[in-house]
């Protein structure tokens, strides 16, 4: 009997690109809030989902991940991952909510966790600046001055460059978060005369739990979004800049709740 979560499946079952639930995961990030058009980025929602204002937030994230009965953290390459997410305002049935229309990951093993959750996931590269505690010109300080910088590329292509001047601290976090995220699970027929007929079309709701997180540092921001010619993720250019934040935080995944299957 063939064993695994994920292909591929085997005998022992210790080759699946992605090991069962729960997923453990602990980041830091750095975040930039801002307006986009309204008409444009309800055009990106899902039907389902209404838009609830032109406020966006990009977050740029170092990870670090841990299945229930693993240490991979020990074996780093098969833990850490850098990742940029996009995600929109949104509102399901009144109630206010997140959706996620672009995300890049530098890991095939995130890249296959987040399809099975519904995020749209494609490859790129993500860069972060670091801080470290102890005093040098190489680090930013984590208080107020503190200068960070993130950049995403796919395909070689810059897509995107934000920087962040921290101020102070802050209890709230940025808008639109995770923690009424909504995406689209879908996965197409290659089967003649099923193309535009998926096997799987539905819209989740994530759950997760044990939540953490650090003291939130909030400032000024600015952000880029570069043309690209054929990904529409410039559509999303900002036409204001609200704030930026740098915060870590912790949670675990094993579930989520699907709200409407889309296949009518």
């Amino acid at each position: 009997m063939l064993k695994g979560y994920t292909l591929p499946r085997t005998p022992r079952g210790t080759s699946s690109l992605v090991q069962t639930p729960p997923w453990h995961y602990v980041g830091a990030s750095l975040a930039v809030e801002f307006e986009a058009d309204p008409s444009v980025a309800a055009s990106f929602l899902p039907g389902g989902l209404e838009l609830l204002s032109g406020r966006c937030a990009v977050y740029f994230v170092e990870w670090q991940y841990a299945s229930e009965d693993g240490e991979e953290y020990l074996d780093p390459i098969r833990s850490q991952y850098r990742e940029t997410i996009f995600l929109l305002s949104a509102s399901f049935e009144g109630t206010p909510v997140a959706y996620c229309p672009f995300i890049w990951v530098d890991q095939d093993v995130s890249l296959m966790r987040g399809l099975i959750q519904g995020w749209p996931k494609q490859i790129g590269s993500t860069w972060i600046t670091r801080a470290y505690d102890l005093p040098s010109k190489a680090t930013p300080v984590l208080g107020p001055g503190g200068k960070f910088g993130a950049t995403l590329t796919a395909r070689d292509r810059r897509l995107v460059e934000a920087q962040v001047t921290l101020r102070e601290i802050t209890e709230t976090m940025p808008s639109p978060g995770f923690a009424r995220a909504v995406n689209v699970r879908y996965f197409p027929e290659l089967a003649a005369g099923k193309h535009d007929t998926p096997a799987v079309h539905e819209l989740v709701q994530l759950k997760s739990r044990d939540v953490h997180i650090s003291p939130i540092w909030k400032g000024n921001a600015t952000i880029t979004l570069f043309d690209n010619p054929y990904m529409e993720l410039c559509d999303l250019r900002p036409v204001s800049v609200i704030a930026g934040y740098r915060f870590s935080f912790a949670l675990t995944v094993d579930d989520l709740v699907l709200l409407r299957d889309l296949r009518g």
